[in-house]
């Protein structure tokens, strides 16, 4: 799978986002901080994750169509792959 630049971004915006929280941490910022930057992360985390599963599961779907293939099975994986990552 090609991943294009928005969702590469997405990555680089999340790796930012973690180390501003290990500088939160290095700093001793209030719990109730660090906690609002981590919940924040995992947020972006789970909508990145599922950025990547639906463009994938598009592509997928196109190709088995264009090959006169089931797509339920494709389908089936794409959901299995949210569930796995909640």
């Amino acid at each position: 799978m090609e991943y294009d630049a928005k969702v590469k971004n997405r990555v680089k915006r999340l790796e930012g986002q973690l180390r501003g929280v290990l500088r939160m941490m290095e700093e001793g910022a209030d719990c109730k901080d660090v906690i609002t930057q981590l919940s924040a992360s995992r947020t972006a985390i789970d909508r990145t994750i599922g950025v990547v599963v639906s463009n994938n599961l598009i592509k997928c779907v196109q190709e088995a169509n264009e090959n006169g293939e089931e797509t339920e099975d494709k389908v089936k994986e794409a959901v299995n792959l949210l569930v796995k990552s909640r």
